[in-house]
């Protein structure tokens, strides 16, 4: 199963976009796949309920972070690699969408929770695979 899938069975389960995309590439990269789950759970529905920054680029950027954030102040490199591909996944994400905003996203969207976000999960892990996919 690939990631996206395995990202979009999460999200199927009923977790949110956040969780769905964080917990599928975690568990790979050293984070308990529950302590994934709990870690990401405030960041759905963008930011917490909010309908702020949608929950499937908050993974990815939660994601990226686990893969390149630094351990160390002093590591100025890490700090500044992490931010450039985040700046990076963000462009793209808003270059397909229009917006990397939940509320925004959703303005003309009905049905279930995953026919409306199904999509932003599933292009959150394509953007994210296509960006730093050699080293997850």
């Amino acid at each position: 199963m690939s990631k996206v899938e395995e990202a979009l069975a999460i999200f199927k389960e009923g977790f949110s976009c956040s969780q769905a995309v964080f917990a599928a590439y975690a568990k790979d990269l050293g984070m308990d796949y529950n302590m994934a789950l709990k870690v990401s759970q405030g960041f759905g529905g963008g930011m917490g309920g909010m309908r702020g920054e949608c929950g499937a680029v908050t993974g990815a950027y939660m994601v990226i972070s686990l893969l390149y954030g630094r351990t160390e102040a002093s590591d100025g490199e890490a700090r500044l690699k992490t931010f450039r591909l985040v700046k990076e996944f963000s462009t793209r994400f808003k270059d397909k969408h229009g917006s990397s905003v939940c509320g925004t996203l959703l303005e003309n969207r009905s049905g279930s929770h995953f026919e409306m976000c199904g999509d932003f999960v599933k292009d959150a892990c394509e953007i994210l695979e296509a960006l730093v996919g050699e080293d997850l």
